[in-house]
């Protein structure tokens, strides 16, 4: 019998494969989509994404990030990482390299897509599939999550996301957030010669008219883009419980405040592996704990940045106030690592 069934083949979902093959668990992973797989992505992983990552035998290329950069076109704030380097990363090439050590440590892949899910007291039925347990890592608007009944609802703005890759040779070794009254554009080196530039905003609008708010952002990137445009949102999913019943909820599955920090990747692997930690010690009860454990600074450091979004005056202040408090500044930047 399958062991752990996983709903969803990125990183979070490849991620739980692995800790399930490492753990002695018999998992299956069920993905509709071919590998890699791309999607709207900041592409730059903290410093304990990266560690994570090596702990699971997963080797990235890519282009080292030595710290956070915050510009408003004016002014501009730097901190960087104390503990060890983070990476920029093609989300192709992460998926690829998850995928090849799933491969490696006999994690089963099948194409389709999980549906409808249904559950007794000792096993979960999904997808024409029997296992003991059920992990969802079907994504930010995952359909697992809201057929269980576990979205809540939301009032705040929505949010979104959209990225496309430049071909120019990287400017900086750090992740740049320039900063506007409109949004921030993220911009991370993932390549010798290739950057790529994620755009959030409240505002819903072409690529090119969210680029054209950064004036200093727009000639550093020339008229070379290497992709096309990528969205994702609205970004924030507000979730009850990461458990219900014999199902455990990870990565963006399990709830998403904002990429406005850049840890969706870190908090993806880590989630994973503390679900299957859970399961593997018969535990399950203990994993929301762990879930809010992990997820906790992120989370309120992330709704702070964006109340202070929220109101044009407080996100006027946010570059200079990290200018003249860098030491606060870099210690917001160590807490995400």
């Amino acid at each position: 019998m399958i062991d752990v069934l996983i709903a969803g083949g990125g990183p979070a979902g490849l991620a739980a494969g692995i800790h399930a093959a490492r753990a002695g668990l018999r998992a299956v992973v069920v993905e509709p989509r071919t590998t890699p797989v791309d999607k709207a992505c900041g592409e730059g992983i903290m410093p304990g994404g990266v560690a994570a990552l090596r702990a699971m035998g997963v080797e990235v290329s890519g282009r080292e990030l030595r710290g956070i950069r915050y510009r408003d076109g004016v002014r501009g704030a730097e901190a960087r990482f104390r503990d060890g380097t983070g990476r920029g990363v093609r989300r192709t090439e992460l998926h690829a390299a998850l995928r090849r050590r799933a491969d490696a440590l006999g994690v089963e892949t099948v194409r389709g897509k999980v549906g409808e899910v249904r559950q007794s007291a000792d096993r979960v039925y999904a997808g024409g599939r029997t296992a003991r347990w059920l992990i969802a890592a079907d994504g930010l608007h995952s359909p697992i999550r809201r057929g269980l009944g576990l979205e809540l609802p939301d009032r705040a703005p929505s949010r979104y996301g959209l990225r496309r890759h430049f071909q120019v040779a990287p400017w900086s070794e750090f992740v740049e957030v320039h900063w506007s009254p409109h949004g921030e554009a993220y911009v991370t080196p993932v390549g010798d010669d290739l950057v790529g530039v994620a755009v959030l905003s409240r505002e819903r609008r072409g690529y090119g008219e969210h680029l054209a708010r950064f004036p200093d952002l727009a000639p550093l990137l020339g008229e070379r883009p290497a992709s096309g445009v990528r969205g994702a949102g609205p970004l924030r999913q507000r979730v009850s419980s990461p458990l219900a019943g014999r199902v455990l909820l990870v990565g963006d599955a399990a709830g998403y405040v904002d990429a406005l920090t850049g840890e969706g990747v870190a908090l993806a692997l880590s989630t994973a592996g503390a679900a299957v930690r859970a399961l593997a010690e018969d535990r399950p009860g203990t994993y929301p704990a762990a879930w809010s454990k992990l997820t906790r600074r992120h989370r309120l450091l992330t709704e702070g940045l964006l109340c202070a979004t929220r109101r044009p005056g407080a996100a006027r202040l946010i570059v200079p106030t990290a200018a003249r408090l860098p030491s606060v500044f870099a210690a917001a930047v160590h807490a995400l690592q």
